[in-house]
């Protein structure tokens, strides 16, 4: 069995990233050695995108994490999928088997463990899902695999809200609306899954006056842990899941394809509370 595991990150911005810690802290908790190395590029096309996934079987990654803005990029690129992500049209997760590289997508997987305890509470109805790219899709298909109610989505890009709805049609009752308004009239539950909050813009996806207590409100961004839109919705009562368990969940799965080994999610979610507290403070 491997000791040593050169693994990574492949996106931009990610200097903030929590997830080499996870890693790291997650390895040296089960005996083994792993380094987690952040592959910062901006604008990367897509000879870009061949010529570092190259780089990957070359220089003897066990594997790499890819998140915004390339999850979708990746797609074609790869030798294999494995049918999640290949239903969803998005990787995170990209693992070598020898020389062969296979995407697999541990948003869903993650975003299932994440929001499964606050569904189990909240009240049946329409979710409102705000941003149709990689992570979007992602949380699409995890919320019809936990068979929610009615999934209302909306993106400032009409045409990917079509290929969203059109990919889950069939399996689960969801259709694109025209604005943000539309996709929260009578929602009991709303998932942010743009980029909107994250670090350093502090802009808010959903008007604050669109938010009650009778609703619960998700975020994928963790950067910060408290978004504009989270910290809104706590001040108007809602209940509210930020990006810390989505995140922990994501990257323990990811370890596991990684490495075939299964990592302490307490140690990872130390690692990650670490990050954050040397970084960031939650309201008052």
């Amino acid at each position: 069995m491997r000791d040593r595991f050169l693994t990574g990150l492949i996106g931009y911005p990610i200097a903030h990233s929590a997830a080499p810690a996870m890693h790291e802290q997650a390895a040296a908790a089960l005996g083994v050695h792993a380094h987690y190395q952040l592959i910062e590029v901006k604008n990367a096309g897509r000879n870009d995108l061949r010529a570092m996934l190259e780089g990957i079987r070359r220089l003897g990654f066990a594997g790499v994490n890819v998140t915004f803005p390339y999850k979708e990029a990746m797609i074609d690129l790869l030798d294999d999928l494995a049918p999640d992500a290949g239903a969803i049209g998005a990787v995170n997760t990209i693992v070598a088997r020898g020389a062969r590289l296979v995407g697999y997508n541990t948003d869903a997987s993650g975003f299932v463990r994440a929001i499964a305890p606050l569904l189990a509470t909240a009240p049946r109805g329409p979710i409102a899902l705000i941003g149709a790219g990689g992570v979007g899709k992602a949380i699409a298909f995890a919320l019809a695999i936990l068979g929610v109610g009615e999934l209302r989505i909306f993106d400032s890009d009409g045409a990917k809200v079509a290929r969203l709805a059109g990919q889950l049609a069939g399996r689960h009752a969801a259709r694109g609306v025209a604005s943000v308004e539309a996709a929260l009239d009578g929602a009991t539950g709303l998932v942010n899954a743009t980029p909107v909050g994250m670090l350093p813009n502090r802009d808010s996806p959903v008007q604050d006056s669109l938010l009650h207590p009778s609703m619960w409100v998700a975020d994928a961004v963790y950067t910060p842990l408290w978004t504009p839109l989270l910290t809104a919705a706590k001040a108007r009562g809602a209940k509210v899941l930020t990006g810390r368990y989505l995140a922990i969940y994501a990257a323990a799965d990811a370890f596991e394809l990684f490495t075939s080994m299964m990592p302490s999610t307490d140690v990872m979610a130390n690692a990650f509370d670490a990050v954050m507290a040397a970084r960031y403070s939650p309201p008052a």
